[in-house]
């Protein structure tokens, strides 16, 4: 009997302790410690969610038709390639929600419909053909988007070091993204708005080129748009380069005429990286490389266009235009455009994790403050102690020392909660405290429960180590069911809800759990202990 008895306190004994080791990293005490323990603790303790520490809340919405409008676009583009690969003299141009081919050789056509099976044709007539995207083939391509948005959305979060982040769809073409703990909020929102559709495009450098003014002010761009429009070629168009004068400190525009065709994306992009060029002053410029058919796109060509200006464009905001000297082999490139570190890095982040499939549109943008979180925190603290005093005193008070054990065991229950929580690195929210407090009580109805059924089992005049037995064994199916409901519950709440309802169900299945454990486990070894000394005449229950 003291055998079986030693390896139930020991197990016990060993599940707090580690709790408490586990708990330590949540709490202000942590930082003080010497340098030696923290190397024995693990590092990560209790995350806060954003309602307890503050940080962003955004809503993004996903622009499908512009997905589509790009779809075109890329398919046009790919089109004219392959029919002028195939021998195929023919123009071939977006226009609209269209896409217009234009050949008088029929074979053309059949390449199309071979090669782009999802587009149906509309209208066709002597040497000309008309083929647009069908309803249900747009629905797909903006479904895709915005599943691809959240995805990529994620990427450039997790690069950008935000734990614990929420990165989910709301409706058809919605996302809502939680940033917990973030300070920075513009360069947060930035980088996950950034389409970083990176784009490589010749500089037209004839022409009206030499009409253009070499920069402009912010505010005279619509001007210099207006007095342009009519003398633009129509395969060019007139872009921009954001700069700060470094004396004055002020924002201007360096102009360029570029030629609206796309040399080459930013789809064959494998890295992209930060670096520093000692020889312009220790300037930050970020290193991409591409795989191996970008590569030998990006050769072929520099090796057409020496000594022409090539673009490197995001986003329709040019960042630099070197003059191609030679043939640029093995798939290297940078681009430079006097930036800080945090810039750079920002650029690199979002090239990595790829462009967005269409532009974001911001419904919503809420910073909540640490303040409001502290509040909260300290609100449900609170309550939780009230709570649990109230619990404890009336424990002792009806069921006298029994009810003192069952107290013990709800100290436990928290302690180990809390445990469990920081070893899974878990995100307490609000909500979460709710299902902290809701599983303390949850561990008082099972403790409840059994003290009732060995009250029974002693008015029928039981010994109290018999009526403790019977207690236990009778109570312990409805304790089990009405616990396993609960989890079922919890595992709905966690699988279809949302983030803080997700804490809630966390915290709440762990406490269910738990509560089973110390319940069925701690309180009967402290009876059995008690009946093991002799025999006990009378049970204080």
């Amino acid at each position: 009997m003291k055998k079986k008895f030693f390896w139930r306190i020991l197990l016990i004994s060993l599940t707090t302790l580690l709790s408490v080791i586990f708990f330590l990293p949540s709490t202000h005490s942590f930082l003080s410690m010497p340098g030696w323990l923290k190397k024995m603790i693990p590092e990560k303790g209790i995350t806060l969610g954003l309602d307890l520490q503050g940080g962003l809340h955004l809503v993004f919405e996903v622009e499908g038709d512009k997905a589509v409008d790009l779809t075109l676009e890329q398919t046009a583009r790919s089109l004219k390639d392959l029919l002028d690969k195939k021998g195929f003299t023919a123009d071939v141009k977006k226009d609209g929600s269209n896409i217009i081919v234009s050949s008088s050789d029929i074979k053309a056509r059949k390449v199309l419909e071979d090669n782009y099976p999802a587009l149906s044709l509309s209208d066709s007539s002597e040497g000309r053909a008309v083929y647009k995207i069908p309803a249900q083939e747009a629905d797909r391509i903006k479904e895709n988007a915005v599943e691809q948005a959240a995805e990529t959305i994620r990427n450039r979060i997790d690069q950008f070091g935000v734990a614990e982040p929420t990165i989910q769809r709301q409706g058809t073409n919605e996302i809502v993204v939680q940033l917990p703990g973030v300070k920075d909020t513009q360069r947060a929102v930035d980088i996950i708005g950034k389409t970083a559709l990176l784009e490589f495009k010749l500089l037209d450098e004839e022409g009206i080129a030499a009409q253009l003014p070499e920069t402009i002010l912010p505010e005279e761009e619509e001007k210099l748009m207006q007095e342009f429009a009519a003398k633009i070629p129509e395969g060019d168009e007139i872009l921009f380069e954001k700069l700060i004068n470094e004396e004055t400190g002020k924002a201007f525009k360096k102009v360029y005429l570029v030629k609206k065709q796309t040399l080459m994306t930013g789809d064959s992009l494998t890295e992209a990286k930060v670096n520093i060029d000692t020889r312009l002053g220790n300037e930050p410029y970020v290193s991409i490389s591409f795989n191996a058919v970008g590569a030998k796109l990006f050769e072929d060509i520099t090796a057409a266009n020496i000594k022409k200006r090539l673009a490197i464009i995001l986003d329709r905001n040019v960042y630099s235009a070197p003059v191609i000297q030679e043939k640029i082999a093995g798939g290297n490139a940078q681009i430079s455009g006097r930036f800080s570190i945090d810039d750079a890095k920002d650029l690199a982040i979002v090239l990595r994790s790829g462009s967005l499939p269409a532009p974001l549109k911001m419904l919503q943008n809420v910073t909540v403050g640490p303040s409001l979180g502290r509040d909260s925190i300290n609100a449900g603290v609170k309550a939780g102690i009230i709570g649990s005093l109230l619990v404890i005193l009336f424990m002792i008070f009806y069921y006298r020392f029994s009810g003192l054990i069952a107290d013990v065991a709800l100290i436990l229950n928290i302690i180990m909660l809390l445990g469990a929580l920081s070893i899974m690195n878990a995100t307490l929210t609000l909500p979460g405290i709710a299902g902290i407090i809701l599983a303390i009580g949850m561990a008082v109805d099972s403790n409840v429960l059994m003290f009732e059924r060995i009250r029974d089992e002693l008015r029928l005049g039981k010994t109290p180590r018999a009526a403790v037995d019977s207690g236990y064994d009778k109570a312990f199916w409805t304790i089990f069911d009405s616990h396993i409901t609960t989890l079922i519950t919890a595992a709905v709440l966690f699988q279809f809800g949302t983030g803080p309802i997700k804490g809630f169900a966390v915290t709440l299945s762990m406490g269910v759990a738990i509560n089973l454990y110390t319940a069925l486990i701690g309180t009967k070894l402290v009876f059995d202990i008690i009946n093991s000394k002799g025999e006990v005449k009378k049970l204080s229950i």
